[in-house]
């Protein structure tokens, strides 16, 4: 029952903010009240039809033409003077609604979806929440940060919450009117079915209205079997969105990194790889098999069941002479209608198993963020600080599992002196990197940022989709910079081939090499000009005359601006005033020294 609670709470805390905070909250409420009102019309055309059927077997039964016409094609007044209107008045109109109601409810579905996917974006990405869950393996995702796959639960879990009427997925929208339809369905037709179905005495005993207590009977045994047989596939659903978006991530990662797999000749390694995951998708979904076929077995038999079930079980009043034809098909019609209200946990039991799986990967999605940006005020504080320099105060550096990479550390950066940081590959040099750009999240300590503008890039430059353009402006907007002014930056760096490129779109992160990215990325630097220039050996990609040839442009071209490298050629110092060692033994933090005062 726990976890059940747990469960709805979930659903009830995901699907809530929509419809009580968003912008949309009007809209959206008249959009589900009108697919709510269209439902609850077609159940009320349901219980007309069933009066209808009533009236049109006993026709046939008495052979009595005119009504068989009448209830065809025009109306009938009963003899209890109600009237019942044609089948193809009825017809057309369920049509119009039923066409509506989808139309409506994928309105409201893209809307919902629309605002939802916002949302999410904009609390993962708050806070750098992103960046710190990436830094954690998921583990445990119900007590930590880490998760596996956000990608996937942004774009496809949100999708199957709110569902999707065109693909098939019966979201949150689709079970949801789906059970207050049956509810009400249930109502309109157990006052039918206990008038109809009459008293049935057993052993001396009288039992009014025998065919509901009978539909009851029936639908507590289907949903007690049901849930029994069913109760797995929460697990395996989930498990199985897992392992399909771990399988897809791989084909991914082999189509990004496509000549570096090429130039190792990895193809078998790679194949391997994803063959092992396609194994785990393949092993799981064999257990979602055996498990489906037992869960249909049982459906199925059900419903095969209940199809002749109720006619079987009115049988006896019929043959006494009790009830004509038409009060027969309709009791059976009725009992259909009844049984098949408190059987719907039975026939959606598959769409909630998955449904419930989905709303686990969500809510755990969401805890994840809250968790992220909760910690956002732990480890090293970003504040503004003075002309007089760049400064890092008692700061403690760690590693996502606690390791401490540097502990008490003061350091100050001159305005106008360029300093290069080196030291052993693994020390910590990029973790300090981070650190100073105020974005790594474990450890303590300060970084006073001066005024100005501050650029820090990276060793692997990031390239983002779209124009040569926007990769070259980022992260201003496209047309922050005249196209004159962009195409001089490219002949600076090297890259004056791409100069007539700048509109085309393109993966540029796999036109271009290595080097040219670095290339690109110190372009941007030239656009931006900025007060604080941090490369992370932004250079690493280059050959040694080009290195020396793009820091002596950047001199050239950006004069006032302070430049801190990480580096480890010593043909690079030579572009700086100042040289610094970031020395760290095998075990224990390190330490930020001058080069006189390293030891070997």
């Amino acid at each position: 029952m726990r976890n059940i609670a747990e469960f709805l709470r979930d659903a009830w805390h995901l699907a809530r903010p929509y419809f009580t905070r968003s912008e949309e909250r009007r809209i959206a409420w008249l959009l589900l009240a009108a697919v709510i009102a269209m439902r609850l019309v077609l159940v009320g055309m349901e219980v007309v039809l069933s009066f209808w059927n009533n009236a049109f077997f006993t026709s046939l039964q008495e052979k009595d033409w005119d009504s068989f016409i009448n209830l065809l094609l025009f109306w009938k007044f009963t003899d209890g003077g109600w009237l019942l209107p044609g089948f193809c008045g009825v017809a057309a109109f369920y049509i119009v609604i039923a066409v509506y109601r989808i139309y409506l409810t994928q309105w409201l579905q893209i809307r919902w979806r629309r605002w939802m996917t916002k949302h999410f974006l904009d609390e993962w990405l708050a806070d750098r929440a992103y960046y710190r869950i990436s830094l954690i393996p998921p583990t445990d995702e119900r007590s930590g940060i880490g998760i596996e796959n956000p990608d996937q639960r942004i774009a496809e879990d949100l999708r199957a919450f709110i569902g999707d009427s065109v693909a098939g997925e019966r979201g949150i929208l689709f079970l949801g009117i789906d059970l207050l339809s049956n509810v009400v369905s249930l109502f309109s037709f157990i006052t039918i079915l206990w008038s109809l179905s009459g008293p049935l005495t057993v052993l001396g005993l009288t039992i009014p209205g025998y065919m509901v207590w009978v539909a009851l009977i029936y639908a507590v045994a289907g949903t007690v079997a049901t849930h029994f047989v069913g109760r797995p596939l929460v697990l395996l659903n989930f498990r199985k969105q897992r392992v399909e978006a771990d399988f897809r991530f791989s084909l991914v990662r082999l189509r990004e990194n496509t000549e570096g797999v090429a130039l190792y000749r990895g193809e078998e390694e790679e194949k391997r790889g994803l063959l092992v995951r396609f194994e785990a998708l393949a092993a799981n979904w064999w257990l979602l098999m055996q498990r489906y076929k037992l869960l249909t077995a049982l459906t199925a038999g059900y419903g095969q069941i209940a199809s002749v079930f109720p006619i079987v079980v009115a049988a006896p009043r019929y043959f006494a002479g009790l009830v004509p034809l038409g009060a027969l098909t309709q009791t059976a019609g009725a009992f259909g209608q009844v049984q098949g209200a408190m059987s719907w946990f039975v026939d959606s039991y598959a769409d909630i198993a998955s449904w419930r799986a989905t709303v686990e990967r969500l809510a755990t999605f969401h805890r994840a963020i809250v968790a992220a940006r909760g910690a956002a005020g732990e480890g090293v504080h970003l504040t503004s600080g003075t002309e007089s320099g760049y400064s890092l105060q008692q700061a403690t550096l760690a590693l996502p599992g606690g390791e401490a990479l540097l502990t008490d550390a003061d350091l100050t950066l001159r305005p106008g002196q360029s300093v290069v940081i080196s030291g052993r590959s693994g020390s910590g040099k990029s973790t300090l990197f981070r650190a100073l750009a105020g974005i790594w999240p474990f450890g303590r300590g300060e970084v006073r940022r001066p005024p100005g503008r501050t650029l820090f890039l990276p060793q692997r430059p990031y390239i983002p989709l779209g124009t040569l353009r926007h990769a070259m402006s980022y992260p201003a907007a496209p047309d922050a910079y005249a196209d004159a002014e962009v195409r001089d930056v490219l002949a600076a760096v090297g890259l004056d081939a791409l100069a007539g490129r700048l509109d085309e779109e393109e993966n540029w992160s796999q036109r271009l090499s290595g080097g040219e990215q670095q290339r690109l990325a110190l372009g941007r630097a030239l656009l931006t000009r900025p007060d604080w220039l941090f490369l992370d050996e932004a250079t690493a990609s280059l050959d040694p005359e080009a290195e020396q040839s793009l820091y002596g442009l950047l001199r050239e071209r950006l004069p006032d601006t302070t430049i801190i490298s990480i580096a480890h050629r010593p043909a690079v110092g030579a572009f700086h005033d100042r040289h610094l060692v970031f020395q760290r033994g095998p075990q224990g933090p390190g330490r930020i020294v001058e080069p006189q005062e390293a030891v070997a």
